[in-house]
């Protein structure tokens, strides 16, 4: 099948020492992964296009918008029901678009998509991604800028499905650095913060994921030490497999939220084969809570994170 042919366009391979990644044309999205050719997220095969949202970039807004519906601006705004089994609009609108590469080197590539003012999202961003490899990891930064006339609601996230090594998710650990849970009803929408612990969903320590099954957000980030280089504090999650090697996932204080999903899905080949990890600018239904970010004309907004494999 030729990259012209493939569902989700060309096929964007960077490399940096023991590193390896898969970039798609549509999308933007991050479809392999790997370190001397161990993978560190779930891979879908070139004559896919994103499985459950494998490695998708999830913006003007992340996660759910119950029924599509939001007001902004004392205007009600009505956007298309994609998730129609719990009659929500799921994870934004750039996931099938085409995004146009601005620049591929061996190591890095930068692609662009503009969002174009539709029903529902009558607003005009500018969108650019830049993925980059080193001999430490692979590091991602999504930028957005309001380039129409009116103010715009904004929220983003990554949605990787993080591989520890050996096994599926029953055999692996997490730590993850947080201490409040969105509890949710049965369509995954939010229903009230809670503490994790009261949910039995306190990661603050390393804890087998053996049986657990989790679908929500969280939030109440420790956060580290600033990055001298940003500026903003940091926080890491790491996963990892029986023998200790592992992956971890790095983002900064532009997210202070986090969806945890241990990928229980109807389909063999998916169901608890990769850990997925959202770091999000905010929570799910954002834009009907008032809790996203609001871009003025000429704004912009700037999130990133960092994929790297953990020794064994």
């Amino acid at each position: 099948m030729t990259p012209s042919m493939t569902p989700s366009g060309r096929q964007l391979e960077i490399r940096a020492g023991r590193y390896a990644a898969t970039v798609t044309e549509v999308g933007a999205s991050l479809r392999r992964l790997e370190r001397d050719g161990r993978p560190l997220v779930r891979p879908y095969d070139v004559d896919e296009h994103a499985p459950a949202y494998s490695g998708a970039v999830l913006a003007p807004w992340p996660n759910r918008i119950a029924d599509g519906r939001y007001t902004f601006g004392d205007r009600e705004h009505q956007l298309p029901v994609n998730e129609v089994e719990r009659m929500t609009a799921l994870h934004g609108l750039v996931l099938w678009e085409p995004w146009e590469v601005l620049e591929h080197e061996p190591s890095s590539v930068t692609l662009e998509v503009r969002v174009f003012p539709r029903p529902g999202y009558p607003f005009r961003l500018d969108l650019v991604i830049t993925y980059s490899l080193d001999e430490s990891g692979l590091s991602v930064l999504l930028g957005a800028v309001n380039v129409g006339v009116d103010p715009a609601p904004y929220g983003c996230s990554l949605h990787p499905y993080l591989v520890a090594g050996d096994g599926t998710v029953d055999d692996w650990t997490l730590e993850l650095p947080v201490t409040e849970v969105l509890d949710v009803d049965d369509r995954l929408l939010p229903t009230g913060l809670r503490p994790a612990a009261e949910l039995d969903y306190d990661f603050t320590r390393v804890r087998s994921l053996a049986g657990v099954e989790v679908d929500h957000a969280f939030t109440g980030v420790r956060w580290s030490a600033p990055n001298p280089a940003t500026g903003l504090a940091e926080a890491a999650a790491c996963v990892r497999a029986a023998d200790g090697s592992g992956v971890e996932l790095r983002w900064d204080s532009r997210c202070p939220w986090v969806q945890l999903h241990t990928a229980d899905r109807p389909e063999p080949r998916l169901h608890r084969t990769g850990l997925a990890l959202e770091p999000m600018t905010c929570p799910p239904n954002a834009f009907a809570t008032g809790q996203a970010d609001v871009l003025p004309p000429g704004g912009h907004h700037r999130a990133r994170w960092r994929i790297a494999a953990l020794p064994g």
